[in-house]
């Protein structure tokens, strides 16, 4: 008879733990500096969602990564710039965003919604949007002389120069100072660039996506490229550094939630969304990390001197020749790549 008792107790106390429901997990693959540590902590609190959050410095990193693990649901949520959610999307490398489960979708700007890069936004949820322009120390430069990106090839910054470990940004400057489009997909007009960036090369001390404020606030750098809202972050370091927007006109970005092929916790990732879709949550990213959002209702909830600030928040003015940046399709991408192999390599 105890025999018995004790075979009924291990078979409950069996059955007991088969039924615990697993730890629930959100895997969000996002850029560096990108996701205040404060959203994260209050989501886990408030849903029991574990985060497991990894980081990537460029949108070429982090599309070769889920390429590479293609419809392996290693991923839940990422966050690809404008023209890697079409790419990815025609590639066949991404879920369609559920909308009935998604809260807060029509606090978006109108005009940050239904692009063609993405129509109905049936791939991606915007998160912050915003500008890649020039950055200098007023301490050690003249700002008068700061104007426009041709500024960078001035001999006085030699060894000075900061760029963006980002290809097409860097081809960007280098195509809008020749006078083309920073979506060109011309062979020519990208090799044009390539030999205008060349000559710029010497003049580089670093190439940056990690954190691009670091250079400057170390004494790496004095003058270069910077996002608008590491320029707000680094300020706070540092008074001295200066945001500009380029006369030959900004690149403007627009980063979105996407979520990959087969992903494991597509609820979780859907929760996590909307959680962040929360006006308040909205407005705390953007005031802490310096970038723009595209939820109006939390921009009424930001402070005067956020929602004022020029570095996040741009005029209209600020943004004259401004460019979106676009998907130049596969055969412009290999060009564009071959000659930033052979910039970076000093080829």
């Amino acid at each position: 008879m105890k025999k018995l008792v004790l075979a009924g107790l291990m078979t409950a106390t069996l059955a007991g733990c088969g039924s615990q429901e697993e730890p629930r997990v959100l895997n969000l693959y996002n850029w560096s500096e990108y996701m205040p540590r404060e959203v994260l902590d209050r989501f886990e609190e408030e849903t029991g969602i574990q985060v497991i959050y990894t980081t990537y410095d460029s949108n070429e990193a982090m599309y070769a990564r889920l390429k590479l693990l293609e419809g392996s649901g290693d991923y839940d949520l990422a966050v690809p710039s404008t023209y890697y959610v079409n790419k990815m999307r025609k590639e066949g490398l991404l879920e369609k965003i559920d909308h009935s489960k998604i809260e807060g979708f029509d606090n978006l700007d109108p005009e940050l919604v239904n692009q063609a890069f993405d129509e109905n936004n049936a791939y991606s949820v915007p998160y912050l949007w915003g500008t890649t322009g020039l950055a200098y120390d007023s301490e050690d430069l003249d700002g008068d002389k700061v104007t426009a990106w041709a500024d960078l090839w001035n001999d006085e910054y030699q060894g000075r120069v900061m760029l963006t470990n980002d290809m097409r940004e860097v081809f960007h400057i280098g195509l809008r100072v020749l006078g083309y489009s920073g979506n060109s997909t011309n062979p020519d007009e990208i090799e044009q660039a390539y030999e205008k960036l060349s000559e710029l090369m010497p003049a580089v001390r670093t190439f940056n996506s990690d954190a691009p404020r670091m250079p400057y606030l170390e004494g790496e750098t004095d003058i270069g490229m910077i996002w608008n809202g590491e320029a707000v972050m680094g300020k706070d370091d540092m008074p001295s550094l200066e945001y500009v927007y380029p006369e030959e006109g900004t690149i403007v970005w627009l980063d979105s939630f996407v979520i990959p092929k087969n992903a494991e916790n597509a609820d979780a990732a859907h929760q996590f969304i909307s959680f962040v879709m929360q006006p308040e949550i909205s407005a705390l990213i953007s005031e802490d990390i310096g970038y723009a959002t595209p939820n109006l209702a939390a921009r009424e909830l930001l402070p005067d001197e956020v929602a004022n600030d020029r570095s996040s928040y741009p005029t209209a003015e600020d943004l004259t020749n401004a460019e979106f940046q676009e998907d130049v399709g596969d055969d412009a991408m290999q060009v564009y790549t071959r000659y930033w192999e052979r910039l970076k390599s000093g080829r």
